[in-house]
């Protein structure tokens, strides 16, 4: 994995993030008061620039009313 490349996992999160969040219609601001963080980081982990720990995806899951395994699986 080259140094600049975002790992591959933290990619499929932050696009199954958008995805589930549009489906919804709802706004970063709102997923983020849903699950208790900013709306900053909320984007940072849909563009992959942070990943985010298990506790995080389980508030992010819950707030989008979704399976963990949702935001986590691949295409």
């Amino acid at each position: 994995m080259g140094a600049t490349r975002k790992p591959q996992l933290r990619q499929i999160f932050g696009t199954n993030l958008r995805r589930e969040r549009l489906k919804l219609k709802m706004a970063q601001e709102k997923l983020a008061q849903e699950a208790g963080l900013t709306q900053t980081y909320i984007s940072q982990l849909e563009s992959a620039e942070f990943s985010a720990s298990l506790d995080t995806i389980e508030k992010i899951a819950r707030a989008l009313d979704v399976d963990p395994s949702t935001l986590l699986q691949r295409g």
